[in-house]
């Protein structure tokens, strides 16, 4: 039975002999392990494997069928699935508040303590003995789950998961699923559990906040457990890598990469020696045969057949062993420019998105467009695609065959066909004939073609959308978060199948690692505005300082004025032989010197009122600060020169 207490100083998980069955289908076959104090661990395995399952035997919420888990008593466990309730009343700061619920009430119990014992008269006796007892325990209760500062915290993790001080009094009715699931996230990270199990935690998170997360776990105290199809993340995150395979569990002291690498040499191995036995057993088949049938020999071949019976017959592995296999087909001729969009603008009501949006998109470039979730990229795709209205000019270019993946693809295909139907029903000319060869490529055969789509996993109507995809060729391809649903075996497929695709893209994802090497552009829509910027996801990242992205603007801001200072020192034996230009120049750096010293003194003010407690907020006013300065004193060595 679950759970079983092991008393002990430190946290701890045993998984023993643990086995579960779903009829005559068995998702794990005696698999055990252990969880220790600040364990980084990325549980990994396809789609249907098993993961979610054992991350809620973990969070006690499923039995398994046979074996148990015991954890160490007084320990506490937060869980994070995939789907979630919400209090839709309460506001986002409300709901995050929630997760102090045991600090308030504990609070609330100690005030109560408090009074009795201050109006109790005998202290000799066991009722006093017992308060004193119980204060004591509160305290110390307390004391682990450091209550001092929750509105801070709760400031901290919000705006670190994207949400800005306004949102904070919004319902949560008002936000999307995705905002939903950042409060409970938000609300997990704040209870501060000794172990946290997170269901793919990336879900509905955009870049910027993934890397705080990132941040967040590798300070986090606890331990913690994750499943993830963010090959980046896992990386980032995980120390050690469990693997659930055929009713197996594999452990590995990896994170995701090495583990790979790790998992690949083994099979390997497994394959030689499996090629080793069978030319072994060949060979001592002819000797039986050849044997047998002699009087003098017969004894040597019972003694052979014998060995060959005790023989272990060395099994390898199922790693991977089967991927969807695709290729996009030739991409048709199209005219130079696909995409151009001239001061463009979106709003929604009240709520503005963008302006003075303005891009050309030319022919084989393949674009990453990235930004905060809210500020407009899939707003931006179905621009393109007519489903949305729009300020400004947007113009598909000449001969340009546009195929569109949305976010929301996979839901919406018809529930009610097959898989064959919905493939069949659409598929026109030659490739009519091979609509079953084109379902086996993404993993339907059998009696899977004949299941009807609303029946299928999230997994598997992703891997039919991009089927359907394949049904005719396009120049221009536009896919919105095509990753969601697919396990990391499919993305690296589908990473693969992009890269040889010799037409357009323009791509919208938060998995940095599918990103990276698959565009040569990235354009980042902002709050008001589009930057575009020639290069890689990683590259863009590494500019901004991918560790904490808010910094980059300002950096662009200090490089550009170091670009101005060498431009003019370069320049300044020229102003020299120039009066009255030097004039007009020295009465421009005298302005630029009196505007820094007023924003100088602007900076020391807010440095003044600034509570050092705000640690994000006082170091981003004290780098602008000290850049400020940087400013003033180059500006101050300009006008020394002059004069």
């Amino acid at each position: 039975m679950w759970p079983l207490y092991l008393e002990g100083p430190f946290f701890m998980i045993t998984v023993g002999n643990l086995s579960v069955f779903f009829g005559s289908r068995e998702l794990f076959s005696k698999i055990g392990f252990f969880i220790g104090p600040r364990e980084r661990i990325g549980l990994v395995g396809k789609n249907g494997a098993g993961k979610s399952t054992l991350l809620k035997i973990l969070a006690g919420i499923q039995n398994p069928s046979e074996g148990n888990v015991s954890i160490t008593k007084g320990a506490t466990i937060g869980y994070l699935p995939q789907e979630m309730a919400h209090s839709e009343d309460a506001t986002v700061y409300e709901e995050a508040q929630s997760a102090f619920n045991e600090v308030q009430a504990l609070h609330k119990r100690l005030d109560e303590l408090g009074h009795e014992v201050a109006n109790m008269e005998d202290y000799t006796s066991d009722d006093y003995s017992k308060k004193i007892e119980e204060l004591e325990a509160i305290g110390h209760r307390l004391s682990i789950l450091d209550s001092t500062g929750t509105d801070e915290k709760i400031e901290r993790v919000l705006k670190g998961l994207g949400f800005q001080s306004k949102d904070f009094s919004r319902p949560m009715r008002e936000f999307s699923g995705g905002w939903k699931m950042r409060v409970e996230l938000g609300k997990l990270l704040l209870a501060n559990p000794d172990l946290l199990l997170l269901d793919e935690p990336t879900n509905h998170l955009d870049i910027e906040s993934i890397e705080w997360l990132e941040e967040f776990l590798d300070e986090y105290a606890g331990a913690v457990v994750l499943i993830s199809h963010d090959r980046t993340f896992l990386d980032n995150v995980t120390k050690r890598t469990v693997e659930i395979s055929k009713a197996k569990l594999y452990d590995y002291k990896f994170s995701y990469s090495k583990y790979l690498i790790q998992r690949e040499q083994e099979i390997e191995k497994q394959e030689a020696a499996a090629k080793n036995q069978q030319k072994y057993i060949e060979d001592t088949q002819k000797l039986i045969d050849k044997f047998r049938a002699k009087k003098d020999k017969a004894a040597f071949a019972q003694t052979l057949i014998r060995k060959l019976d005790k023989l272990e017959k060395i099994e390898i592995d199922d790693f991977d062993s089967t991927k969807v296999k695709f290729t996009f087909p030739p991409a048709p001729h199209s005219g130079k420019i696909i995409l151009e969009g001239k001061k463009l603008a979106k709003s929604y009501g009240d709520l503005h998105l963008f302006s003075d949006v303005n891009f050309t998109i030319a022919r084989g470039e393949k674009v990453a467009l990235i930004g905060k979730n809210g500020v407009g990229k899939s707003t931006l795709l179905k621009m393109t695609m007519k489903e949305e209205g729009f300020d400004g000019e947007l113009q598909v270019g000449y001969s340009v065959n546009v195929g569109y993946y949305a976010q929301n693809q996979s839901d919406i295909l018809d529930g009610d066909k097959t898989v064959f139907q919905t493939i069949d029903d659409e598929a026109v000319g030659e490739i009519r004939k091979n609509v079953r060869g084109l379902l086996g490529a993404f993993l339907f055969s059998g009696d899977d073609i004949d299941k009807k789509v609303k029946v299928l996993s999230g997994g598997e109507k992703a891997r039919l959308a991009f089927c359907k995809l394949l049904l005719q060729p396009y120049n221009f391809l536009i896919l919105d978060e095509p990753t969601n649903h697919l396990d990391l075996p499919s993305k690296e497929v589908l990473k693969k199948a992009l890269a040889r695709y010799d037409g357009t893209l323009l791509l919208v994802s938060h998995d940095r690692d599918f990103l990276d090497g698959l565009t040569d552009t990235v354009y980042e829509i902002q709050s008001d505005r589009m930057v575009i910027y020639p290069g890689t996801v990683k590259e863009f990242l590494k500019e901004k300082k991918a560790a904490s992205i808010r910094l980059y603007e300002q950096n662009k801001i200090e490089n550009q004025a170091k670009k101005e200072v060498k431009k003019k020192d370069a320049n300044a034996e020229v102003v020299v032989k120039m009066d009255k230009q030097k004039e007009k120049d020295l009465r421009k750096i005298e302005t630029s010197i009196e505007k820094e010293e007023e924003s100088l003194k602007r900076l020391e003010e807010e440095l003044a009122k600034t509570d050092f407690a705000q640690q994000d907020a006082y170091r981003m006013l004290n780098e602008e600060y000290e850049a400020s300065k940087k400013r003033l004193s180059a500006l101050m060595q300009e006008w020394e020169n002059f004069i």
